[in-house]
């Protein structure tokens, strides 16, 4: 069925109202977006290449996508509102290896702003918390207990986090005692992203960090990215939830990469380790 008020909305409210569409459903095609916002193809494709000149979906021939690629990472909007419970259940189990009195380093994932959700309780402090990652300042920025460096550089808006040269050399001025970090891709004992400005921060920070922790969601494993990031064996623990397959987890094995599969609430068996 057409929207009766697609066409009498301005670009700008049309245009927001179809990111949160795409956003929410990961793909559309611009027949149906036309449809649904009842206006015409054309006026549907200009609206879809301003959303991709900000950065906030992909056009395909036909239609347009939030979804990841090998080549290009997801929108962080749309990155915050997937595989959430996955996310949750490793964002618990790492949280375990924070004591009081440590400095931690939190890159710009959604995986480990799970992480800082769970800080937000107040349970693990004096801490001292350093990232990049907005959300994460947002989420971290008025809580007691918890002593917050935030990672400044350029600013961008894909990612909401602070990345380049500024950013880079700030990380490297710092040691602390554990990074949790995440990542796009991991296969055949490498862990990969699509970008390579995203590269070359994470690797500053395993290189301040004393101990490295990978944290994954199953649908990671067995894909590849453009850009190597570093070897798995970088990291101390790779933590991924338990949708991992039998054969995902084989091929960990194989490379002799030290994990911990991490149950999601409400299932029934105890957390996994394996490595060699």
């Amino acid at each position: 069925m057409s929207s009766s008020s697609g066409g009498q909305q301005g670009p700008a409210a049309r245009q927001a109202a179809m990111a949160e569409q795409v956003l929410a459903d990961g793909s559309a095609t611009a027949a149906e977006l036309a449809e649904r916002f009842g206006v015409s193809l054309m006026t549907i494709h200009r609206d879809l290449d301003e959303l991709e000149r900000q950065g906030i979906v992909r056009k395909f021939r036909g239609g347009v996508t939030a979804q990841p690629s090998g080549v290009f990472e997801s929108n962080v909007q749309y990155r915050l509102k997937t595989m959430r419970a996955e996310k949750a259940a490793v964002a618990e189990h790492a949280l375990r290896m924070v004591e009081p009195g440590m400095a931690i380093l939190l890159d710009d994932s959604t995986s480990t702003l799970e992480i800082a959700r769970r800080l937000r309780t107040g349970e693990v402090t004096p801490l001292t918390v350093v990232t990049n990652f907005l959300e994460a300042i947002n989420l971290l920025s008025d809580q007691r207990g918890i002593h917050l460096m935030a990672l400044g550089g350029d600013y961008d808006p894909l990612h909401s986090s602070f990345l380049g040269v500024s950013c880079v050399e700030a990380v490297e001025q710092l040691r602390v005692d554990l990074c949790f970090a995440s990542t796009s891709a991991v296969h055949r004992g490498y862990a990969y992203h699509q970008e390579q400005h995203i590269v070359s921060v994470k690797r500053a920070m395993l290189d301040a960090a004393a101990r490295n922790v990978l944290l994954i969601d199953h649908t990671k494993l067995g894909r590849v990215a453009l850009h190597r990031v570093v070897p798995l064996s970088r990291f101390d623990t790779v933590l991924v939830d338990d949708g991992a397959s039998p054969e995902e987890l084989r091929d960990l094995d194989e490379h002799k990469v030290r994990y911990e599969v991490c149950v999601k609430k409400g299932d029934h068996d105890g957390n996994r380790t394996g490595a060699a």
